[in-house]
């Protein structure tokens, strides 16, 4: 690569607009390897669907959980040796799992994505809206949603929440 771009660049200094579309389609494909390089996935990359959870065995238990970012994943111990790992935004983060001496147990790299094949997306013009077609499509609370129907629906969850707690609207008791 070095004796192809030694050229390219004398070639944009004289000002040709050729030699400057060089470089520029150099410059492409260069972003364009290191862009690919970062999110290759690798073999042993745990992919979590966004708002479902994966398990993961360690061969011995943790003592301590670190997540590179939390706003993507959640790491829960079961049992000493498996973690349930919830996707939570979409993104890459890391999980590195520790035992009582503070040695590296696992350093495990977390995908989250979405689920593709239920979702389905409706663009209002810029607004966009997801539905949860599984098989009848429901209004769903997706990242990324238009602000006030994400709003709506998440208030919508919230409430269906509290009356499968029986705290409809703060009551205890549910009702209607």
């Amino acid at each position: 690569m070095p004796a192809l771009t030694a050229p390219l660049a004398t070639t944009a200094r004289t000002g040709s607009p050729a030699g400057w579309l060089a470089v520029l389609a150099a410059a492409a494909a260069m972003v364009a390897a290191m862009t690919l390089e970062a999110t290759v996935a690798r073999a042993n990359d745990l992919f979590v669907k966004y708002d479902q959870s994966q398990l993961l065995r360690l061969p011995r238990p943790v003592a301590e959980i670190i997540i590179g970012n939390p706003s993507i994943a959640d790491v829960s111990v079961q049992a000493g040796t498996l973690l349930v790992i919830t996707g939570k935004s979409f993104g890459i983060t890391n999980i590195i799992a520790l035992d009582a001496e503070r040695n590296v147990i696992q350093d495990q790299r977390v995908i989250v994505q979405r689920d593709v094949v239920k979702i389905v997306n409706l663009q209002k013009g810029t607004k966009r809206e997801s539905y949860n077609c599984s098989p009848q499509c429901n209004p769903t609370v997706t990242v990324g949603d238009d602000a006030t129907y994400f709003e709506q629906m998440a208030k919508n969850a919230e409430r269906k929440m509290k009356m499968s707690d029986g705290t409809s609207d703060g009551n205890p008791g549910g009702g209607q």
